[in-house]
């Protein structure tokens, strides 16, 4: 199994860039399997949490091509060993050493992507106000509006704006006191603080030790009273020594089930940008960019094609990309319009007229509810749990708006988002609802066909 994992990794450097390769991948360790599941180390916490959020899917994938399908993936930390040289015990780190922050100990939190900078980005009209203001806010000097706080659904690019403003401040100023986190680490830190009587240290931490506070997705605050309690007094005790805050949502605050207007007038207090999808334009630049950067050279109709169709994010081209390379080294194929039509009817729903009817069929019939419960204003599990895959059904396997997808349960057009939201965020760690979620997805392939 080792061989299969050296394999493995063989393969994966050939799709990563090298840095985001060698600074994540590389240093993962093969520890052992059983029947069910393939063991594997991290050097630390920090990096098998990122691991797990960014490249699970892409481990999961080739560890099927090696004939390993059935086995689970299992991270656990396993601080590399230490060179006989070492005499002194000195402690390890707390974290990963970033190639680009050499020098930066003690500092917690940072998981910074190296591919997520200013640079990098690509600037249209439809983020052009969100990236001069991460722009702005990375800058040195005075920060005139306490707070940013960046609207964006999944794929467009917030967290990338939020990181590139990081990393930015870290490369003016390396001894910044910069903190970037999503609210469920938050979330999950403040827990574990309480639980080990350690709160004050967690106080100290974000309210007196903190420069600049990056927080991401806090749509996922929603419900968390006790940690919008703590969050509150935190943004107070940072705006009234004018540091600097940042924070990335799916949906305005005042649009979150069960978040405190206490807390949604402070996240709202400062400026407000949003993210939305891409113009044909901004597409155009995304896709030349992500092509040469797998040293692929599409022409003008190919790329014309892909971004006709490729209009729900960025991560919808970046697959495209990726499925047009794939499909053309392993069917030695030369990449023609024809084959850039064939990944588009892989990745546009369009292309296989699923409706919400067919979608709300299949749900009920799955989970065995009357459809007319899934327009209940009921709130109990058994109902609420269909209503939300179905929610993410109609979001990804239809081109039906948020509006319609709405209605057609008696919802908001922020319910839906967030149900659909919540969903995708869950599937990264619950592997039941991932199976439920392919087993139906499956189906609903078949039926186009």
């Amino acid at each position: 199994m080792l061989s299969i994992w050296k394999e493995i990794k063989g393969r994966i450097s050939s799709s990563l860039p090298k840095n985001s390769f060698s600074l994540w991948i590389d240093p993962i360790s093969f520890l052992g399997k059983d029947e069910k599941n393939l063991v594997l180390g991290c050097p630390n916490r920090f990096a098998r949490n990122w691991v797990m959020e960014n490249y699970l899917g892409l481990i999961r994938d080739n560890l099927h091509k090696a004939g390993a399908g059935h086995l689970d993936v299992v991270f656990e930390v396993q601080p590399p060993k230490r060179k006989s040289s070492d005499s002194h015990n000195t402690p390890e780190p707390a974290q990963l050493t970033l190639p680009n922050l050499q020098g930066h100990t003690g500092r917690a939190n940072l998981c910074f992507n190296r591919d997520f900078t200013f640079d990098r980005f690509i600037v249209g009209r439809s983020n052009e106000f969100a990236y001069s203001a991460s722009k702005a806010l990375a800058r040195t000097g005075q920060w005139d509006y306490h707070t940013l706080l960046m609207l964006a659904h999944t794929g467009l690019g917030k967290t990338h704006l939020s990181q590139a403003a990081g990393q930015a401040i870290l490369e003016e100023n390396p001894q910044s006191r910069v903190y970037y986190i999503t609210a469920e680490q938050f979330t999950n830190e403040m827990i574990s603080s309480i639980k080990k009587n350690r709160i004050e240290a967690f106080k100290d931490k974000y309210r007196r030790c903190c420069d600049v506070l990056l927080l991401d997705e806090i749509h996922f605050l929603s419900g968390k009273q006790k940690t919008q309690i703590e969050l509150g007094y935190t943004l107070d005790a940072l705006t009234n020594e004018n540091k600097k805050i940042m924070f990335t949502s799916a949906l305005p605050p005042k649009d979150l089930p069960h978040m405190s207007k206490e807390l949604s007038s402070r996240l709202t207090s400062g400026l407000v940008t949003t993210i939305e999808r891409p113009d044909y334009d901004t597409r155009v630049k995304i896709l030349k960019r992500k092509a040469s950067e797998h040293n692929m050279r599409l022409s003008g109709e190919i790329i014309h094609l892909l971004a006709t169709r490729l209009n729900r994010d960025v991560r919808q081209m970046e697959s495209a990309i990726n499925y047009l390379k794939a499909k053309s080294q392993l069917l030695k194929a030369r990449i023609d319009p024809d084959l850039a039509k064939d990944v588009i009817k892989c990745l546009v729903s369009g292309e296989s007229f699923i409706t919400t009817k067919d979608i709300n069929k299949l749900v009920c019939d799955n989970f065995k509810v009357d459809p007319q419960m899934l327009r209940s204003k009921s709130r109990k599990k058994v109902f609420a749990y269909p209503r939300n895959i179905y929610s993410y059904l109609c979001r990804i396997h239809t081109n039906e708006t948020v509006e319609k997808i709405a209605g057609s349960i008696n919802r908001s057009h922020s319910t839906v988002l967030y149900a659909s939201e919540l969903v995708e965020h869950k599937m990264k760690t619950d592997r039941e609802l991932r199976n439920q979620i392919d087993f139906l997805s499956q189906r609903l392939e078949n039926i186009k066909k």
